[in-house]
């Protein structure tokens, strides 16, 4: 079961459908013991930093994250969901973020014509062997509505970069704890290819 959690950010219902679509077996729940007995958990969400970060505060989240990280169950933060994982926002100043993993999420800077927020289709460099990227192609391109991007501390973890007038960190993968920047349910057949590979952790060799 892959529990996906609800704290009232916006595009949770569109990575739910994504995971029906594949035959996954799917709640969305904000109750702790469901999250903690599933076999992957999804932090999904649009949306302000601040007001995300609140939101997983007033409904008690916070500590099951960090106990679905130290429990070893695989974790996928999409979207706000990737820069919540991190240390804090330049979007919410003075709010810190979850701190499972070590970086921070800056403003996108105007450059040129490029429009502010990012959105559309772009390609992906991949490295460092990332484990949601089996059996894709090279230089995939996949969907991206963002304003803020994220710059992680440790080049290692980062799986795929992308280029808007600045080099975005684009997925990160660390243990248990995977995340992209861009919307691998509206990536079409490469996002759900994402998603099959996150859902399969641990069951090629069980």
């Amino acid at each position: 079961m892959i529990a996906i959690i609800d704290y009232d950010a916006g595009n949770i219902k569109s990575v739910m459908k994504a995971f029906l679509h594949l035959k996954e077996e799917v709640v969305l729940t904000r109750d702790k013991e469901t999250i903690l007995q599933a076999d992957k958990v999804v932090l999904p969400g649009v949306g302000s930093f601040g007001d995300a970060m609140a939101n997983l505060e007033s409904f008690g989240l916070v500590p099951v994250i960090h106990e679905v990280v130290r429990q070893g169950i695989p974790l996928l933060g999409i979207c706000m969901g990737l820069q919540l994982l991190f240390e804090r926002s330049e979007e919410s100043p003075g709010v810190a973020g979850l701190g499972i993993l070590k970086g921070e999420v800056l403003k996108i800077p105007r450059s040129g014509e490029l429009k502010i927020p990012h959105m559309g289709w772009n390609s992906l460099k991949l490295q460092n062997g990332g484990r949601l990227f089996k059996n894709l192609p090279e230089d995939p391109y996949v969907y991206f509505v963002h304003s803020y991007y994220l710059r992680a501390e440790d080049p290692k973890i980062v799986k795929a970069t992308a280029q808007y007038g600045v080099e975005i960190h684009a997925a990160v993968e660390q243990g248990n704890v995977f995340a992209c920047q861009f919307h691998p349910e509206k990536s079409s057949a490469v996002g759900l290819q994402i998603l099959e590979n996150f859902a399969l952790l641990g069951r090629e060799e069980a």
